[in-house]
């Protein structure tokens, strides 16, 4: 735990992902200079049940009631606020100290090209204010979807406050459930955009073959070899020839997806898990390159940044480029979106906007989120 400066608010932020592998807290504060100070932070396994279900929606199963969705919806914002108070006994942070709870719930289903577009995330945040005590922002994406953007990726922006560099083209990388990109150019320009499956697949085909929830290290890749004509048929799929701004997730890239292009091809599963992480890898460095040939330095975030043989990867296909985790830039990585939700609320709460147009394809600045007071 890093101490706190008693003249600056903490924010909190919340966070579960594509992968639904547990929920992300993060305590931080802003200091006036810029930058993030990153208090503590854990992350909080999900009931079994409960992620299951929530695996199964995010994959586009439908639900089994209305009434079975509404309580959902409770009991992940009750999980949600679990996850805040455990956070605040384990820092020894009273909760009259945090100014609010940024929570980005869980995305049930993510729709920008549908007509209307829309994308839907739950986890009720009244619940979290209520039990917390503590004003929360949350539902932060679909004023963006409903001025005419993708509602994601929003995390550029708060990577460009914290990491961008007037001296050399950078690029941040996130590998959660789906991979996505920052690019920040040297000239204070930005894009960012998603570019494919990364943990979600890779999680998944582990857990069917192995009965464990991730692959470490990526053992279990590197003990198998790239199949070129299963990576081929991969590479196929439309969607990543789509221009930016473009968004994706589970609903897009799950195992039903894999096994349709493998059909009766006999693979060893070792195989599969090494064409799926060849398939991040090549889909990270292909989009980076093109959308910022003069990149000098990746910094990558994520619970992907465990697997070192998919940065191997990466940073193979990337030579004269520098891949380094955002550690190394004093955010850590297992945090960085916590962290970012954290910052929305607060640029939520000063009345800033928190999307960037170009980046998510929204018609203007909006101030993003619904407040939840105390």
């Amino acid at each position: 735990m890093t101490s706190i400066d008693p003249q600056l608010p903490l924010f909190l932020g919340l966070m579960s992902g594509t992968s639904a592998d547990g929920i992300d807290a993060a305590l931080v504060q802003f200091p006036v200079e810029g930058g993030c100070r990153f208090v503590h932070g854990h992350t909080f396994d999900w009931q079994v049940r409960t992620r299951d279900a929530l695996v199964a929606l995010g994959q586009g199963a439908e639900p089994a009631s209305l009434d079975a969705l509404g309580q959902l919806d409770a009991e992940v914002g009750i999980a949600f606020a679990a996850a805040a108070n455990g956070l605040l006994e384990r820092a020894g942070i009273a909760h009259a100290q945090v100014r609010a709870i940024g929570s980005h719930g869980q995305t049930i289903r993510h729709r920008p090209t549908a007509s209307p577009a829309f994308t839907w995330q739950i986890g009720d945040a009244n619940r979290i204010a209520e039990l917390t005590g503590i004003t929360t922002v949350a539902d932060f994406r679909r004023r963006d979807v409903a001025a005419g953007g993708h509602g994601a990726p929003l995390m550029p922006a708060f990577h460009l406050a914290m990491l961008g560099s007037s001296g050399e083209d950078r690029a941040v990388l996130n590998l959660g459930g789906i991979a996505n990109l920052s690019l920040l150019a040297r000239d204070g320009s930005l894009r960012g955009f998603d570019t494919g499956p990364a943990n979600a697949l890779l999680d998944g085909w582990c857990q069917r073959h192995l009965g464990t929830a991730f692959d470490a290290d990526g053992a279990f890749a590197a003990s198998g070899r790239v199949d070129e004509a299963l990576l081929a048929r991969l590479l196929d799929d439309a969607w990543f020839a789509l221009p930016p701004p473009k968004s994706t997730g589970r609903e897009q890239f799950h195992l039903d997806w894999v096994d349709a292009r493998l059909g009766d091809t006999p693979l060893a599963p070792a195989d599969v898990q090494a064409t799926l992480l060849e398939l991040t890898a090549t889909t990270v460095t292909g989009a980076l390159l093109a959308h910022l040939p003069g990149v000098r330095r990746l910094l990558a975030c994520g619970g992907g940044v465990r697997n070192t043989l998919l940065l191997r990867r990466i940073a193979a296909r990337l030579p004269g480029v520098d891949v380094v985790s955002s550690a190394a830039y004093g955010l850590d990585p297992d945090y960085m979106e916590a962290m970012g939700f954290a910052w929305l609320a607060r640029e939520t709460l000063a009345g800033r906007p928190g999307n960037l147009p170009r980046v998510s394809g929204a018609r203007g600045p909006r101030i993003l989120g619904a407040i939840h007071p105390a």
